[in-house]
């Protein structure tokens, strides 16, 4: 059962965000960092659950044929130089 804390894909991509810029800093005392490594983990496993189920979505439409192909990055990643 997924972590009733978090609310969306997009809510857990900015918190696991601002989790990794706190971390870096490294002022923080060693159970602080521990509590907030453990959030980081839990948000990045629902972020992948919500992952795979989308690529099982769009496997699915294209197995229908209600579209040729998914997108090869799905919107994630770098975009081609120039795009933005």
């Amino acid at each position: 059962m997924m972590d009733p804390t978090i609310k969306d894909f997009e809510s857990a991509v900015a918190e696991l965000d601002a989790i990794v810029k706190t971390l870096e800093e490294g002022d923080l005392a060693l159970e602080k960092s521990l509590e907030l490594y453990e959030r980081g983990v839990q948000l990045a496993r629902f972020c992948h659950s919500k992952l795979e189920g989308a690529e099982r979505r769009i496997e699915m439409l294209n197995e229908r044929g209600e579209i040729k192909e998914a997108s090869p990055a799905l919107g994630l990643g770098s975009e081609p130089a120039g795009t933005k």
